[in-house]
């Protein structure tokens, strides 16, 4: 994700507008129209529509329409999704129940080679190439390759390379794994209504880049395409090379020679730089000769401090445990993290809005964008690693900011936390700055604004059925941690004028003087509401360079297994394209 947008950080087709509604409707008024594929504004024109038939290799276009509206009333061809069969029958109905793939003398090469050619590369977005009916759309045009095909031969390719094509579209737009169905308390919607629409509007385009615009066009997204790439490439090879485990190390202490080199060979296969064994280091070369390779010196040190700072361990650029552990991970778990985190990103809309904050929990971290653009970063504090307090993804409108707020305390925190500590020390409320009020009738406890106030001087409202929001904090030490995960699941963010600065359009003096100055629990409302997606990314880029993030919640174990089988073809998967390669190419 961008790391923030993002797993992007909130999911499919937005606003999906359809165009073209029937074949005889489809040409001029398409082709005049901006178009509109998954949220995202394009506006090249319409450049194709059905062909007008009289008749396929001989079979009458009457028989033809019998024969492939008795298929489409089947059942779905074998390995085509419940979702993606209802999509197929949507697409024919948008466009008149006519063949969409044939001509008058049998099936459209060009058209059904550039789908194919898109199936051929699906592994490249981790998507798994067993998910289409591969076979059985290669036995189908086969079939219709004879002088004489009947109307039914006809009719079953056609409607396979319509499930084929609907069945990638759906799974570029939204995703080809369920979030449910691996326990990742998404709560973005993913729109499965409006890919009718995105789908129409794609098989009206040049077909190659109608499919390439169903995918995130996110730069992460590409970045982690290619280290998708890269990642294969190490698997391929074997696994990284192991680490073997041992007494912690600090700089400048000895180890065994092999355990040392094979600290630098796993470094290395990651590219990692040693800067203690540069070459022309004389010194370190001499040290190296004199203690047989077995000083973990500033170079490797340096290298781990690297390696820390890249898969969310805190960065003391010791050998503990805890990296000896993630340097052991196997690269196969790492590519299948990359593969799921794609997956993330397809579960996101595909139109985040014009100006945005994602925030990215993995990453302890919060981006606002402009126009397509980084407009600010920070880092955040998230909730911590308990199921009750763990930050859940979701997608809201910011549409407040509240100066010198109360901080309600939740009846939970009250009941578990804050009212015991009031029984155990009868001060607590006045040295906290605690008081009662009445809500509804029931008693409860806030925390009045000022210093010691948990939310700070500020917080900024996108109203949610998870009462999560952003704010500001007085303990603004933690943000020197590499790992944040402290809070009751709500955000504490690290540069708070500076991000109602940008909510706002006021000046930095402005911000401040409401903050130190203004009237307690004053409410501003924001000129345009700004979308806020939380969302949860554990592979990501981050000044270019690949970093995992911190499963705070374990939502990796399941995602990752499903998501690896996508990454790396399988011998059946290579076959089967292969032989539907050879067909579309004859």
């Amino acid at each position: 994700m961008n790391s923030h947008a993002t797993m992007a950080l909130a999911r499919r087709a937005a606003v999906l507008v359809l165009v073209v509604s029937v074949a005889g409707a489809c040409s001029k008024e398409a082709a005049a129209a901006k178009r509109v594929v998954g949220g995202r504004r394009f506006h090249h024109a319409a450049v194709w529509a059905p062909a007008t038939l009289t008749d396929v290799q001989g079979v009458p276009i009457a028989d033809l329409k019998t024969a492939l509206s008795q298929r489409l009333a089947g059942n779905a061809p074998e390995g085509v999704a419940k979702d993606a069969w209802q999509h197929t029958k949507a697409l024919y109905k948008s466009l008149g129940d006519t063949p969409l793939w044939l001509t008058s003398d049998g099936v459209a090469k060009d058209r059904a080679k550039d789908l194919t050619d898109a199936v051929l590369g699906v592994s490249d977005d981790a998507l798994r190439a067993d998910a289409y009916p591969v076979v059985e759309l290669a036995n189908a045009l086969n079939a219709v390759k004879t002088a004489k095909p009947t109307a039914e031969q006809l009719a079953n390719a056609d409607v396979l390379l319509s499930s084929m094509y609907a069945s990638l579209g759906t799974d570029l737009l939204v995703g080809q794994i369920s979030p449910k169905s691996v326990g990742q308390s998404w709560h973005i919607d993913p729109k499965e209504d409006d890919v009718d629409s995105a789908l129409v509007h794609s098989l009206t385009d040049t077909l190659a880049r109608g499919i390439a615009e169903m995918r995130p066009s996110d730069a992460e997204y590409a970045a982690l395409q290619k280290e998708l790439a890269r990642y294969r490439v190490i698997v391929a090879k074997g696994d990284f090379p192991r680490v073997p485990e041992g007494r912690t190390l600090h700089q400048r202490q000895s180890d065994s020679p092999a355990r040392i080199a094979a600290l630098r060979e796993r470094l290395a296969a990651e590219g990692l730089t040693d800067a203690g064994t540069a070459p022309g280091d004389s010194s370190t070369a001499s040290a190296k000769k004199a203690t047989g390779g077995s000083v973990y010196d500033a170079g490797l040190a340096d290298a781990i401090g690297q390696f820390q700072s890249r898969h969310a361990i805190t960065v003391d650029k010791t050998l503990s445990p805890e990296t000896v552990n993630a340097l052991n991970v196997p690269a196969a778990y790492r590519l299948g993290q990359i593969a799921a985190n794609l997956e993330r990103y397809r579960w996101l809309p595909r139109n985040l809005g014009d100006r945005y904050v994602s925030v990215n929990v993995p990453a302890f971290s919060l981006t606002a964008f402009d126009s397509g653009e980084k407009s600010l970063e920070m880092k955040v504090i998230v909730g911590q690693q308990y199921e009750d307090k763990a930050t859940p993804v979701f997608s809201d409108s910011m549409e407040y900011v509240v100066f010198r707020p109360y901080w309600n305390i939740t009846p939970d925190i009250q009941a578990k936390e804050t009212a015991p500590k009031i029984a155990a020390d009868p001060g607590y409320m006045d040295r906290e700055n605690l008081e009662y009020f009445s809500d509804g009738g029931v008693r409860r406890i806030r925390q009045k604004p000022g210093p010691k106030n948990a939310l700070g001087f500020v917080k900024f409202l996108f109203p949610n059925d998870f009462n999560i929001y952003l704010h500001d904090t007085p303990n603004h030490e933690l943000f020197n941690k590499d790992v944040r995960a402290f809070s009751h699941g709500c955000i504490r963010v690290e540069h708070p004028v500076e991000l109602a600065q940008w909510v706002l359009g006021w000046d930095a003096a402005k911000i401040q003087d409401a903050m130190d100055n203004g009237k307690d629990n004053t409410t501003v409302k924001l000129p345009k509401k700004i979308p806020v997606y939380i969302t949860y990314g554990t592979a990501f880029m981050r000044d270019g360079q690949l970093s995992f993030g911190n499963d705070l919640y374990h939502r990796d174990d399941k995602l990752v297994k499903a998501a690896a089988s996508g990454a790396i073809e399988s011998p059946a998967a290579k076959a089967a394209l292969e032989q539907l390669r050879k067909i579309t190419t004859s």
